[in-house]
């Protein structure tokens, strides 16, 4: 069986809109397979496509220069067709290569994807402003993955699935939790072979995109630098105490980290400040894409990472939970800290609004809130809060606050 990936549908929506339909995402994440699912689509319904691959020697050479690959697309395609242009970013200065195309009016849609290489996304969107829509092709979204394990029987209704089978069901995210959402590592069957099948997308980033990216010769830096940062989900990043711990320099961290953010390996979440003076310091938390690529790196890709750092790995999963819901809207996610020690995991920041967010790897019994939550109601006073557990969904007001319980499965 297939896995079925939501955002597909985006993108096939996209298809009667002239703009570059632009398809990003880390290595091995479904960026072609979904390329290929829409081409046969359009194939099955009459339609003329060409699919030309940067990474194929064959269809490398279409590149040299604008005219050759026009020339060869109205040759396939004659006066109207579809253009699928995959592994982008390893045209030099793709961004205005294809902007010069797509400003020539040509009666042809072109689908283009590329891994988050600084160059893809730095040169490339701003090269196509006003030209592109981005869609981005993460590991699967634990919604996907269930729906997938599931054979596809609970599709548009997975709440009934959560409360009638609630043992097997948090078996399938303890999974989700250790060996997260590749493809690859999804469609294995046994362990071993997720293991080595992550070990493979593990090397494949250090190979061609950091190495590439950093031109470094050595890769024993940055995985000292990933294992430090996998061992503190949650906690956060002083850059001087990380330079001193790995032995980098410091201005090289932070050059480090922001590769690592844009070939989608971390994402950062920094503070939120009300009050500067009372709140806590500009030190941002990191956390990972994907759950079994963190626990790969720190070679704990086994049920025993759940009783290692279970919590840290669940603040992980809301925090993926939360920044998938709120992509493409006007929406921040921060997290919460005083002076005093009063936390919050997660504030969703809309306009004038603060949400919080809590994460307890917990099946809590009762609506009871921590301390430092009620210390952000009291200062904020929020219209609603959550926190999000192992347990059933239960609601209480605090003051003025509604606070919503809901279980790990519900749409964050």
């Amino acid at each position: 069986m297939t896995i079925k990936r939501d955002i597909q549908k985006e993108i096939e929506e996209h298809l009667k809109y002239p703009e570059i339909t632009l398809i990003l995402g880390p290595r091995q994440a479904g960026k072609t397979y979904i390329m290929r699912q829409v081409e046969d689509k359009l194939k099955k319904a009459g339609k003329k496509t060409l699919f030309l691959n940067l990474d194929t020697e064959t269809d490398k050479k279409y590149f040299d220069s604008q005219l050759s690959l026009i020339s060869k697309i109205k040759t396939e395609l004659g006066e109207m067709g579809t253009v699928f242009l995959d592994e982008i970013q390893r045209k030099e200065n793709a961004g205005v290569f294809l902007k010069g195309i797509y400003d020539q009016n040509l009666p042809y849609k072109f689908i283009v994807s590329g891994s988050g290489s600084l160059e893809l996304k730095e040169n490339i969107i701003e090269s196509l402003m006003g030209r592109k829509r981005v869609f981005s092709v993460l590991p699967l979204s634990f919604k996907e993955f269930i729906n997938y394990k599931t054979d596809y029987k609970f599709a548009g209704r997975l709440e009934n699935y959560f409360q009638t089978d609630q043992e097997k069901s948090l078996e399938l995210f303890k999974e989700y939790l250790t060996f997260g959402g590749y493809p690859r590592v999804v469609l294995a069957n046994i362990v071993g072979e997720k293991i080595r099948e992550m070990d493979e997308i593990y090397q494949s980033i250090i190979d061609r995109d950091i190495r590439g990216l950093l031109d470094i010769s050595k890769s024993e830096a940055v995985n000292n630098l990933l294992k430090a940062l996998a061992a503190q989900i949650g906690g956060t990043v002083n850059y001087t105490e990380l330079s001193s711990i790995t032995g980098i320099a410091h201005q090289t961290v932070l050059k480090y980290l922001y590769y690592l953010e844009k070939i989608f390996v971390l994402k950062k979440i920094s503070p939120y400040f009300g009050n500067v003076r009372k709140e806590f310091s500009r030190q941002p938390k990191y956390y990972f894409y994907d759950l079994g690529l963190r626990n790969n790196i720190l070679k704990l890709m086994s049920d025993t990472v759940i009783d290692v750092s279970g919590g840290q790995i669940f603040e992980n999963f809301v925090a993926g939970e939360l920044q998938s819901n709120i992509n493409y809207n006007p929406v921040d996610l921060h997290y919460w800290r005083t002076h005093e020690g009063a936390e919050v995991d997660f504030l969703l920041e809309k306009g004038l609004e603060l949400i919080p967010y809590e994460a307890k790897f917990i099946k809590m019994q009762k609506p009871e809130i921590t301390k430092s939550f009620a210390s952000f109601i009291d200062k904020y006073h929020p219209k609603i809060g959550y926190f999000i557990h192992t347990g059933e969904q239960m609601e209480k007001l605090f003051g003025k606050t509604k606070v919503v319980f809901l279980p790990y499965w519900s749409n964050l």
